[in-house]
């Protein structure tokens, strides 16, 4: 297979001697064949021209839900893959809440498979406990060598401090990443948002703050006891950050996300008793969102995830109390980002994370797999139900305005544009 892309904007924060130079590339047998100003198409060889086309190595998401197997009502793993790609993630880690769990190596095998033939690639997580009961340890090293890139029990978090010290230890004698979700169970019993002036005045039960820290202090105290690989997704106050920031230079192996409605929405939100924005961790206050931003930008949270979460309607259009936690986040990630961050900082924060995970890095060089995100960053547009190509519906971004817009990925020798 031969593609040429013509006339691209390089956006390469990471080489800077091609960074921002309007180049074609030719694309062979899966790979970068040819970087030049100006390349003579051979005949018969695909040409992709399109409006103000910009290029970057490819976009990676570290926390995405979709539904099968035991919830293809919510997303397929197939359909989920094209909105991936569709939205310009050219990679993402697939969160372990499906049913059954995937718990065993066969259970991995089978989502690797189930994924095959999509465009966009998917790198399974395991289950970090047997079911996600958070009792007994799951198989990690055979889900290890069968492809799992790390251990999680989703938004189950880990109460039982001796599986995670066990998890850790165990793991270290093949670097398998460790997942825990941070939020104290006991903190926030039946919790349905922040803890603050909002839900005090809308009479919703909260989750404070306290309730992330106080979890994330002990899995940092639990990891300096142990050793190993700590990943802590979704962390959402000011305080994690410092806690993490203060493990770090202590030389402990710690990495954190943050979703990206966390960046960009607050409990305010909530005031309308609109379950589009029930999420867990809940929308927290502006202080929140002004000192994750910043640690976003300056890498002391390593990743940006959509945090994206299928519902189907009969989970969303209920009482609030009762509406089920989740939102999607890939269709409107790229334009949302691009509304908090300049675009060279917006795609070194898209790209970040394959490392963590035990995945190549991606370059956009002569000789490299091809791995690249199409799109253009100007222009703007309000986010419709009816431009949701997921299954389910439950966007919170849903009448917001997206800065930009995606037009495909290229991965190997497959290509899939919007």
């Amino acid at each position: 297979m031969k593609l040429v892309l013509k006339s691209a904007t390089l956006v390469t924060p990471g080489q800077p001697g091609i960074h921002g130079k309007k180049r074609d590339l030719l694309i062979e047998n899966g790979r970068i064949a040819k970087i030049a100003a100006n390349l003579d198409t051979p005949e018969g060889v695909p040409v992709i021209t399109l409006k103000n086309l910009h290029v970057s190595p490819g976009w990676f998401d570290h926390s995405v839900s979709f539904g099968e197997p035991g919830f293809e009502e919510r997303e397929t793993i197939s359909n989920g893959l094209k909105v991936a790609a569709s939205s310009g993630f050219t990679g993402i880690v697939l969160n372990p809440d499906t049913r059954p769990v995937p718990d065993t190596s066969g259970d991995v095998v089978f989502l690797r498979e189930a994924a095959r033939e999509s465009v966009a690639e998917l790198f399974p997580l395991g289950a970090l406990s047997l079911g996600r009961q958070g009792v007994d340890l799951a198989e990690l090293y055979d889900m290890h060598g069968a492809g799992a890139v790390g251990f999680s029990d989703g938004k189950h978090p880990v109460e039982n401090p001796s599986l995670l010290k066990l998890a850790l230890l165990y793991a270290q004698h093949f670097k398998g990443l460790i997942y825990s979700f941070p939020l104290d169970g006991q903190m926030a019993p039946k919790g349905q948002m922040h803890e603050g002036e909002t839900s005090v005045r809308l009479g919703l039960k909260g989750i404070p703050a306290l309730a992330e820290e106080l979890r994330v202090a002990r899995d940092l105290r639990l990891l300096e006891y142990t050793g190993g690989k700590l990943h802590i997704p979704t962390i959402s106050t000011a305080q994690s950050v410092s806690l993490i920031a203060a493990a770090r230079k202590k030389g402990m192996d710690v990495s954190c996300g943050v979703a990206l409605h966390h960046l960009f929405f607050t409990d305010e939100e909530l005031s309308g008793f609109d379950s589009r924005f029930k999420v867990l961790p809940p929308l927290r206050g502006k202080a929140d969102v002004k000192a994750l931003r910043k640690a976003l930008a300056e890498g002391t949270i390593d990743f940006v995830t959509s945090d994206h979460s299928p519902k189907d309607i009969e989970e969303k259009r209920l009482e609030f109390d009762r509406a089920a936690f989740g939102s999607l986040g890939l269709e409107s990630a790229f334009g949302i980002l691009s509304r908090i961050y300049p675009l060279e900082l917006c795609v070194e924060i898209l790209t970040r994370g394959r490392e963590r995970f035990g995945l190549p890095a991606v370059a956009l060089e002569e000789g490299q797999r091809a791995n690249l995100t199409l799109f253009n960053p100007e222009g703007t547009r309000t986010l419709q139900e009816a431009d949701l190509a997921s299954t389910s519906k439950n966007s919170m971004y849903i009448g917001q305005e997206l800065q930009g817009s995606v037009y495909g990925v290229v991965v190997g020798d497959k290509t899939q544009l919007a």
